[in-house]
């Protein structure tokens, strides 16, 4: 419990002075339930009373385990910027303690929280924006996109990192003016998808691969799976000029990657061409590899909150509470997957809900 009031400790109580349960206890409780699988409040007092003989090992519980009121109210008011501010610098210490690197290739993609909506408002629930740094597979922040303006979460949620060796991949979305001058400011490099949302540079980048020039290319030919097999032939070209003409910040180079698909007994499809604007020069094999690291953030981040946490099944969404929760989604699938257990993330959970000394080791994580 000490080491998790190290990191929690900037916090502030949002709830009035004569609260009964302790601020930090709650917290704490919270982050443990859902280490173990647990939804949302309700959830965290069943795992509260039938996990009190072990909890009572750590906290005081002075006043016994919290309400599903309790919790539901301290989600509800926690001011989730700072709860992020404090997720992100948790980060930062968690990773130099076990020296783990969050430099290289790092994604920024957007998330909707699809059981969090107002009654009738079933297609607008909230979208989280989320930053994953690739090699090191795990979540160094999340922010909440105002207004579902999931372009304008981004830019507030990197405003806050250190990106220093980092590289910055995203969707066409994201390929603004303010995302990548951001980037910049932080010390990063980008590598943005460039759709015909910006026809004007789409336009320019297009025309420039027609003519001629020096340029990178390389191909590279996937194992036929799932009785189809691609191909996908990078080129790289150093051009500065494009983003000056076009007031568009750091551009040092534009890439190309056309992919070719064919299924097994049918024709290849019509070939896939897209481009990308690149605030450092790379080599083709690079930006191929640095494309397809890309969407690690689904696979390996988003997939995990929905099929391991089932984050999309939770229907909380009063207050602050859904941004607040999916911070603490994010925690628990960091500390999940730093544990050494060779088995799956599912498993582990379950292990945690089984086995308390596993409990206590995913918790001892913290620093």
């Amino acid at each position: 419990m000490g080491k998790f009031k190290k990191v929690f400790r900037g916090l502030e109580d949002p709830r009035a002075p004569n609260a009964q349960h302790d601020f930090l206890e709650v917290l704490f409780i919270a982050l443990a339930a859902i280490l173990c699988g647990a939804d949302g409040p309700s959830d965290m007092e069943r795992f509260g009373k039938s996990k009190e003989g072990l909890l009572r090992r750590i906290l005081r519980l002075e006043h016994g385990v919290p309400s599903h009121d309790t919790f539901g109210r301290v989600l509800g008011a926690l001011d989730p910027r700072k709860f992020e501010h404090v997720f992100s610098r948790f980060m930062a210490g968690f990773a130099k303690f076990n020296k783990i690197k969050l430099t290289g290739i790092v994604a920024v993609d957007g998330k909707a929280l699809r059981g969090a909506y107002d009654r009738g408002c079933e297609t607008t629930p909230l979208q989280m924006v989320s930053v994953w740094a690739a090699k090191a597979r795990m979540s160094l922040a999340s922010r909440q996109a105002p207004g579902r303006n999931e372009a304008a979460g981004a830019v507030e949620v990197l405003q806050s990192l250190c990106l220093k060796h980092c590289t910055i991949t995203a969707d066409a979305l994201h390929c603004n003016r303010a995302f990548a001058a951001t980037v910049l400011e932080q010390g990063g490099d980008y590598v943005l998808a460039l759709k015909q949302n910006q026809s004007k540079l789409y336009d320019a980048v297009a025309r420039r691969f027609a003519r001629g020039g020096t340029r990178s290319i390389a191909e590279l030919r996937e194992p036929s799976t799932h009785d189809r097999s691609e191909t996908r032939r990078a080129t790289v070209i150093r051009d500065r000029q494009i983003g000056e003409d076009n007031t568009f910040p750091g551009v040092a180079a534009i890439g190309r990657i056309t992919s070719r698909r064919r299924c097994q007994g049918k024709r290849a499809d019509p070939p896939a061409v897209r481009y990308f604007l690149l605030s450092k020069y790379v080599s083709a094999t690079r930006l191929l590899e640095i494309v397809r690291t890309h969407w690690s953030i689904e696979n390996q981040l988003h997939w995990i909150l929905d099929v391991v946490f089932d984050e999309d099944a939770c229907r909380v969404r009063k207050g602050n509470a859904p941004e607040n929760l999916a911070t603490l989604r994010r925690i628990a699938a960091n500390l999940v997957r730093s544990h050494p257990a060779k088995i799956s993330m599912r498993q582990k959970l379950k292990t945690a809900a089984w086995n308390d000394a596993f409990l206590l080791e995913l918790l001892s994580h913290m620093r």
